[in-house]
């Protein structure tokens, strides 16, 4: 081998992003290039690590947050660009010369709960091997609503406890609320755990997005109210006017409508609260609730039915599965491609988000879930299973009898109708085109 010829790993992210428990940055690291895939399991928290081990680079990711590379040629060796962003990518190639190489299509995303590897051997481009550090065992649990809520609910309060126990003592807490279901199932939880550790509710706050006429804003304040809770309401009143699918297409990297929809109220929220606290850090969420008890309206989709929604596992999680046909190299699939629509606002206007739907723990118990013998194949039982589900685990673990409020999307709570349509009237090849121009 010419002795010239060097690998090189350029690792973009930001460490201190990073949030692991119970081991230091570099232990994970370590154990994600010399143990095996399984091992990775062990790394705790929200993680995008990357690790070289001369020719050899394996890469590893948590649910809630993108991990994207791009390999670079160069005359002395190939160089693997990764990052969280794509343009963060493509500005690195430019600085060092190597701009002509990029496409944002030639980016690739390290699909979650999967450990990439990828050896620096130059041309032709190798293909990575993709091995699963995480298998939920499915369908484990009684048919029992009562069991399964409290063991999902124990399972998101266990999460919650130990994010909480890593944050600085003084530091507010924020989630972010519209009174549905996930939201409202965080916020509750979150102030029992706080109670038990001894930590002040004051610390506390419950968020809500509102463009002056959407129904969001009635519905927590009525969630609020049954619980004798409604101090904890923050309404944070944003201008329609001041909303630009497009900037969040640009902030998220994507195109896809709902995405790009939710991005756009998650960016509205994010700059409301930032005005009004310049140094607020942490934020809560519900994201992966929904995908947890399969809770997305299948006659929506042409592609799903009820058999092949209950008979894919981590179908919303994942997607079709990292080895089908209909596998985004580029964006991943299911919420690991859709965690950019909360990560990437929030991380934009300076927020650390968290949401205990993500973590495993919480996913294995809700992939326990036997759905088939619980809902026969039914979707009008499908849908009302998640409800049943978590109200009965956040009575059992809080005491605290939760509202139930019929689904509705984040983007379709804040405004009117008529302002949704407005705000979103392009399509996603409008969508898709406004990314490209950033490279044209």
């Amino acid at each position: 081998m010419n002795s010239r010829y060097v690998e090189r790993l350029v690792d973009l992210t930001d460490p201190a992003r990073n949030r692991i428990q119970p081991m230091s940055l570099d232990e994970a690291r370590a154990l994600v290039l010399h143990e095996s895939a399984d091992a990775v399991r062990r790394i705790d928290g929200s993680f995008a690590l990357a690790a070289r081990d001369g020719q050899v680079v394996r890469m590893a990711r948590s649910l809630d947050r993108p991990l994207r590379y791009f390999l670079a040629k160069q005359r002395e060796g190939p160089a693997l660009v990764v990052s969280d962003r794509i343009d963060a990518i493509h500005g690195w190639l430019k600085d060092n010369g190597l701009g002509d190489q990029f496409h944002p299509s030639y980016t690739r995303m390290v699909p979650a709960h999967h450990v990439a590897e990828i050896r620096l051997v130059g041309c032709p481009d190798p293909e990575p091997t993709l091995t699963r550090f995480f298998t939920p065992q499915r369908g484990t649990l009684p048919p029992d609503p009562e069991v399964i809520g409290r063991m999902y609910i124990e399972a998101l309060a266990e999460e919650i406890a130990r994010w909480l126990s890593g944050l600085p003592p003084s530091e507010p807490i924020g989630v972010c609320f519209s009174g549905g279901i996930d939201s409202g199932a965080v916020f509750l939880t979150t102030y029992h755990v706080m109670r038990k550790l001894g930590i002040s509710p004051a610390r506390l706050k419950a968020f809500t997005l509102t463009l002056g006429d959407g129904p969001d804003r009635d519905q927590a304040r009525e969630f609020l109210e049954e619980l004798d809770l409604s101090l904890f309401l923050e309404e944070i009143e944003r201008s329609p006017a001041s909303l630009d699918a497009r900037e969040a297409v640009r902030i998220i990297e994507d195109y896809k409508p709902l995405d790009v929809q939710s991005a756009t109220m998650a960016l509205a929220l994010c700059r409301g609260i930032r005005e009004r606290y310049p140094d607020w850090r942490f934020l809560m969420d519900g994201d992966g609730g929904d995908e947890n008890l399969k809770d997305y309206p299948i006659e929506e989709n042409p592609e799903l039915t009820i058999r092949s929604v209950l008979n894919n596992p981590l179908l919303y999680q994942e997607g079709w599965g990292v080895f089908s046909i209909k596998h985004s190299q580029t964006y991943s699939g299911g919420q690991s491609r859709s965690s950019t629509r909360t990560y990437a606002p929030l991380n934009r206007m300076g927020f650390e988000g968290f949401s205990p739907f993500t973590r495993p723990r919480v996913v294995e118990v809700a992939e326990g879930i036997p759905f088939q013998a619980l809902t026969g194949g039914d979707v009008p039982r499908l849908y009302a299973l998640k409800g049943e589900i978590v109200a009965s685990g956040v009575e059992a673990l809080t005491g605290l009898k939760m509202p139930i409020f019929p689904k509705r999307r984040f983007q379709h709570g804040a405004g009117s109708p008529a302002e949704f349509a407005r705000l979103f009237s392009e399509t996603e090849s409008s969508y898709r085109l406004e990314l490209l121009s950033q490279y044209a």
